[in-house]
């Protein structure tokens, strides 16, 4: 319950007070700066801080795009109390160059928490870790899939950490997947400060995508009413799957790739879900599923190589 000032690049922000910040990160060989814009949204009472985040990645541009659509459409306006911190852009080099790294091939979510003389990732993690985390209490930052791989609308939780499957299943996703946290992630550092963070995956990079859009949308309400913070939230159009574990169907031909089974799609050990072609028409290799479970992501690429991950299976699930 935050009711003192919040202090971002010294400009004092109180309860009550909606803000946008520019915080100063790099300056590129050319001259060009990078600039975090932060927008603040404070209730005049007290209660929890909430990150809301996309473009962790810079050629996500789905998860940009649901964090400036919440802004735009003034979601965080007229809290009942608390604060909202939202960045709709982290990786701003990224996003500028059409990259899910930053310079040099780093990615920013494998540079937490960050060092201030380091690369350009390093430093875009360490002014979000030193400036914005110690004002949080909860995160959800929105990712898509990378690499041509579509993703289902999906949250991710870390498991054995009771707070963050609450708010998981508060924000009631069509899947919610137990996955532990990775190593030098934004959701690592956070689960070591003891702050339960959700990442949500929907949609494919490079793309934007309605139906995970809208669902990105409509969670982080639901989120925010179950913490007390708005009033209202649209409630869930379908059931909720929860996965306790979920592996990769990988190819084990290179060739040209077609699916006949996509993402959201229920299916059974030894189906057909796709076939691998060699290009000259001379031999196919059907791709079957490995066990039971439900698609949670699906490789949309046409030529692929021995090894590719093709379908994300996730398994031993239940119904909420």
């Amino acid at each position: 319950m935050n009711d003192q000032p919040f202090i971002l690049n010294k400009k004092k922000i109180e309860l009550g007070q909606n803000e946008n910040i520019q915080l100063h990160v790099a300056r590129l060989p050319s001259g060009t700066v990078i600039n975090l814009r932060i927008h603040v949204f404070r209730s005049k009472k007290p209660g929890p801080t909430l990150l809301i985040m996309g473009g962790v990645h810079g050629d996500e541009i789905n998860g940009v795009e649901t964090v400036r659509r919440m802004v735009d459409d003034k979601i965080f306006h007229n809290l009942k109390k608390g604060s909202v911190i939202a960045i709709p852009l982290l990786n701003v080099y990224g996003f500028i160059n059409f990259s899910r790294d930053a310079s040099d091939g780093k990615d920013v979510n494998r540079s937490f928490p960050g060092s201030t003389k380091g690369s350009l990732a390093s430093r875009v993690a360490a002014a979000l870790t030193r400036n914005v985390l110690p004002l949080v209490d909860i995160g959800i930052d929105f990712h898509t899939g990378g690499n041509a791989r579509y993703n289902f609308p999906q949250i991710r939780f870390s498991n054995k950490h009771p707070k963050s499957l609450e708010l998981a299943k508060a924000f009631a996703s069509p899947y919610i997947v137990a996955k532990p946290a990775i190593d030098k992630s934004l959701r690592k550092v956070m689960i070591s400060q003891k702050k339960p963070h959700l990442v949500f995956e929907g949609g494919e990079s490079l793309r934007y995508d309605g139906f995970s859009i809208s669902n990105g949308i409509a969670g982080t309400q639901r989120v925010m009413k179950h913490l007390g913070m708005i009033k209202r939230a649209p409630t869930k159009k379908r059931k909720v799957i929860l996965f306790e574990k979920s592996s990769w169907v990988r190819a084990d031909r290179s060739g040209l790739f077609r699916w006949t089974q996509q993402s959201g799609a229920k299916v059974s050990k030894g189906e057909p879900l796709g076939v691998i072609n060699d290009p000259y028409g001379d031999s196919k290799n059907i791709v079957l599923a490995h066990q039971d479970g439900f698609i949670i992501g699906h490789n949309n690429a046409p030529v692929v190589s021995a090894g590719d991950a093709l379908f994300h299976i996730g398994y031993r699930s239940q119904i909420l």
